[in-house]
Order: C-alpha cells, then structure tokens, then sequence
C-alpha cells in the first residue's frame, strides 16, 4: 500500500517535515518503512544541545508513526569515535585518563566508581535513562559492534577502492593554504581566517590521512597500544594487504583489510556511508556540521559514491541555558537532559524542543526563569482544556504530552510550579508540614497525599536544593522582630492590623491573595475588590512597601516566596505572633 502524506496538524513544523519525508521515503524505498537517524557521541556528558540531535528526528518520526506508518529512528552511538580529550569537570575522572587519547571510545575505562564497562557505556546509560522518560522510541547502534564485527567491511573496501574521487571532492574545500606566521609588526590573523583555512569546516572533523601511500580515507587502530595514531604506508588493491605504522608507540604491522576490523573510516566518509547503508531519508545537524567544507555537505556528494542519497537535512540551532552562552561539550558543568529531568517534567522539556522549529535557538532555564516556564505551560494547558488554544501551539502541547504509544506519565494535580517550590522551600524536607499546607491552598478540594502532586513536586523540592543559592533561600523567624514593631508608624502598625482581622476568613490561596493585596487598598480608602484601573498608581507603591514589612518581620529579608503561599506555609499562629499580635 502506498504511503500517502496526509497532515493531521498543518501548521507547525514537525507536520511540515512528516509530510516531505513521507514522500521522499516513498519516493527512495517505496513500502519501506521510513527511516530517520540521529547521531551521538559518549565522549563525554550528553548535553541539553545533544539533545536536540535526538528530539528533531524524534517529533518527525513520532508523526510518522501516529499517521499509521511504520517508521525506524536510529540513533548511532559514535563510540567507535578516537578519544579526543580528557572532559573537564567529570567526577571520577583525572589527568591520568589522558594516556587513553587516541583510542576508541569503548576502550577507555569508565570514570571512578561506574559499574559499566567502559567509558562509553557509562556515558550511554544516562542518555538511555533519560530518553526513555523522554518517551524517545529508538533503534540504537553501536558503531564499535558494527565496525568490529565486520558489518561495514564491502563499504570499507568500496572506499577505498575509490579513495581518489573521495579525495577530489574533498580537495575542492581545500582551497585555501594556512596563513604564514605573524612576522613582527603585522596584524594578527584573525580568527575565522584561520579556521577557514584549516578547510575542514567544525573542529575535529578528520578527513583522512595523506602520506607514502597517498589519500587512504580509513584509520587502522594500533594493534599494540590501541590508539590510532597511525599512517598507512602501503596498500595493495588486489590483496588488500595494507601496512601501517604507528607513530605513538612505534609499532607496525601488514595486514589484509578484507580480513581486518580493527580501524574504521574517517568521519567525513563513515558519515555518508551510513547514510547509503541505512537508507536515511531524514537527519538533521548542528550548525558546525553544516558550515561551508563541513561533514554534511561534503557528504552530500560523498554519499553517492556508496549509492545512496543525503538525507533531508535541516540545520539546527545551538540550545542554552540561563545565564550561559551556547552550550558546550569541552567546558565542565554543562547540563544534560538528566539535569534537566530532575527538575522538570518530561512534558515541559519535550515541549522546549517542540514548539521551536529547529533553526531557532532557546534556552532551557535552571534558574528563576523555570518559574516562568511553568506558568507559560501550565496556561497553554488550560487552553487546550477549555478550547482556545491557537492550532499551532495545540500541535506542540499535542506532541509534549504524549507520542503515538500513547500519554506520557503527569502529575495528577499539577498545582503551580512556584508555589510548590516555595513550599519545598519553607518546608525543608518535612513532608508533613507540605503537606499540611499544600491541602489549605483549597479547602473545597484538600490535598489528601503528596502522591497526587507528584512528580511535579518533587522536581520542584530538587529544584530548590540543587540551584537556589543558599543564601536565597527561605528561613522563618523563631522570634518576632521586637525592635522593627516598635519602631512602626501608626499607618504600618494599621496595615498589620487589617491584615491579622482578616486572616482567619481568608486563610486559602486564593482568600490570603485577595487579603494582602486589598490591605494596602483598604487603607487607601477604596475597596478591596477595586481593579489597578479604578486605582491611583500611588497604590502600587503602598502595596509594595506593604510586602517588604511583610517580609521583614516573617523572614528578615527584602523578598521571598510569594506572600499567600508563605503565610500558608508559617501557618495562622506563628504568623499572629510574629507580626506582633
């Protein structure tokens, strides 16, 4: 049966892409099922930027597969890639993992105290953990298994047997010789200068090796210590026999590469054949791989040598975070998506990657900002309960919440984000004493366990311990501020009073809300139900100056948790004695 492209949401982005998949797929492979690919390297901590790697084919495939069609998203897993560098800031990890450089990831020994068992696998497993309470259906691939197993062998000879029309694609980005070093008085070269010279577009990318034995697009790993550090120094078509040596410990040996699979090739032609072997129709790539001269778009001709095509492409932009710049893998402390799940919920993270096409950039918030998040979530939420949610933003809260297997797991009553980290805040751990005041936010429908608030509160308390500065955090008096109520005028001292009159019958969120916004209007000589519009902008400032003392004799600073939800929080009594009654 043909695939049809028929749209279920046509207004937004990841629609756009299923449906030019759809027909390229039938187009390539027709009754196949469509395959779509993301590629991730274990070098290190997979950040939040990798991630979008994953979640682009991801929402594509997902799409696919809920239009009824059957569809494969590989990711393959790189850790048959050299290790490059020892990763800053990686617990359990020294200096001394740098005399591993140079071999294959799945060689290097995994950090201090991990129970897998190499490098890769340690690096892996949080990844795997995480996209599976992501909801991420994958095939994954490990390219040292493939490459060790011989499953690539016809495709390496094929390279190489070729290695001369590889070489002159590549040699049409080779065009620009480096600059010649700063004589004394000259300008310096400026940066992007030089990096447009290396001609090899992002940092890293190796595009095979040129010596004795002319352009060979394929790396031998030594066979005494592993690394591949090493220049082919002869090589014969018809035997296959090839000779290498190694220039970090000396050794070298022949072998027959029809018989030999202990190397792999370059990342500039191991990319594009995988595209040919797999029958990729859609990956998308970071801005560094699709820069003039980089893998992707010199894959696009390799990729013909192998006979295949290169897969739709779409570019995506760098992921941040609050407060840092674009993201990356060399610097120590970069989030990754397990830092994010343990303050988020997976719909709110899904829902970041789904509601920006790719080529705009974002940040993921660990700061104050997540707040925000919450609350702009939490609105579109009600949208779409009640109907008036705009069809593009139904399509990304649609693909937040659940994939074609069905909802993702929520929070049975997702009460505000802010609200339940001002009271993991004020509670320090006690769950009692949560919630205790959790269930007086509404009377009409208490709180009867945290489970019905759960995970979302427990990403909130986590949120609180791990990234609020400790000297933001909130500590209740044990004494009234004896000298602060003695000092005060009798318009303050009257704004205490009001307050203390109401409390009893406004002691709910929505009750203590009304009450201590209405006070300061109250002493203005207006009602307390009187809009900001009714209201002279003299009363702004009163309202503020208003929750300063508040916050003064509650906690001894400027600011704090929302007022209703600390009152709650301190309770009826201790917020009697400390405002001095």
């Amino acid at each position: 049966m043909p695939i049809v492209a028929q749209s279920t949401e046509t207004t937004d982005w990841v629609s756009r892409f299923a449906d030019e998949v759809i027909e390229e797929s039938e187009r390539r492979a027709p009754g196949k099922p469509v395959v779509v690919a993301s590629g991730l390297s274990p070098s290190g901590p997979i950040h939040l930027g990798n991630l979008r790697e994953v979640m682009t084919p991801h929402l594509v495939a997902d799409e696919i597969r809920r239009r009824g069609h059957q569809v494969r998203h590989l990711i393959s897993w790189d850790d048959y890639d050299r290790y490059r560098k020892v990763p800053a800031g990686v617990p359990g990890v020294d200096e001394s993992w740098a005399e591993h450089i140079g071999k294959p990831l799945t060689s290097v020994p995994a950090p201090k105290g991990s129970t897998h068992a190499n490098w890769a696998e340690h690096f892996k497993a949080a990844m795997i953990e995480s996209l599976a309470e992501l909801g991420v259906e994958f095939d994954g691939i490990s390219q040292t298994a493939q490459y060790t197993s011989g499953v690539y062998r016809e495709q390496i000879l094929h390279a190489i047997k070729h290695r001369g029309d590889i070489d002159a694609i590549l040699d049409q980005y080779r065009t620009k010789k480096a600059p010649a070093k700063k004589q004394q008085g000259q300008k310096p070269v400026d940066e992007a200068e030089l990096e447009a010279a290396e001609g090899s577009g992002a940092a890293g990318e190796d595009d095979g090796s040129s010596a004795s034995a002319g352009y060979f697009p394929y790396k031998p790993y030594c066979g005494n210590c592993e690394k591949d550090l090493t220049t082919v120094t002869s090589y014969d078509d018809d035997s296959t026999e090839l000779t290498y040596a190694c220039t970090a410990c000396g050794f070298s040996e022949t072998v027959r590469l029809s018989e030999f699979n202990r190397g792999k090739l370059v990342w500039k032609v191991d990319w594009p054949m995988r595209w040919a072997y797999e029958g990729v129709v859609f990956e998308p790539s970071g801005v560094d791989h699709s820069s003039p001269g980089s893998s992707f778009q010199v894959g696009g001709q390799i990729v013909g040598i192998f006979g295949g095509k290169q897969p739709i492409g779409p570019m995506y932009a760098f992921v941040g975070i609050s407060g840092m710049a674009k993201m990356s893998s060399s610097k120590g402390g970069v989030p990754t998506p397990a830092d994010a799940l343990k303050i988020m919920e997976p719909q709110l993270l899904r829902w970041l990657y789904a509601r920006r096409r790719p080529n705009q950039s974002f940040k993921v918030a660990f700061d104050q900002e997540i707040q925000r998040l919450y609350d702009e979530w939490d609105r579109l939420d009600a949208k779409v309960a009640d109907g008036s949610v705009l069809p593009a933003d139904a399509a990304a809260h649609s693909r937040a919440v659940r994939t074609a297997a069905g909802e993702l797991p929520r929070t049975a009553r997702p009460l505000p984000y802010r609200t339940l980290a001002s009271v993991a805040d004020i509670t320090a751990g006690h769950e009692d004493q949560a919630l205790r005041i959790l269930s007086e936010l509404d009377p009409e429908q208490p709180l009867t366990s945290l489970d019905e608030v759960r995970p979302r509160y427990d990403k909130a308390e986590a949120w609180i311990n791990t990234h609020v500065p400790a000297e933001q955090r909130t500590i209740v008096r044990d004494e009234p501020d004896a000298e602060l109520l003695k000092s005060l005028d009798e318009a303050s001292q009257q704004s205490l009073r009001l307050l203390l009159d109401g409390l009893a019958g406004h002691w709910s969120l929505d009750g203590l809300t009304h009450l201590v916004y209405g006070v300061p209007k109250v002493q203005a000589g207006f009602s307390a139900d009187a809009t900001p519009k009714e209201l002279p902008a003299e009363i702004k400032t009163a309202q503020r100056a208003f929750f300063a003392l508040l916050y003064h004799l509650l906690v001894g600073r400027d600011t704090g948790p929302r007022l209703p939800t600390l009152l709650l929080a301190v309770g009826q009594e201790r917020v009697r004695a400390l405002l001095g009654e």
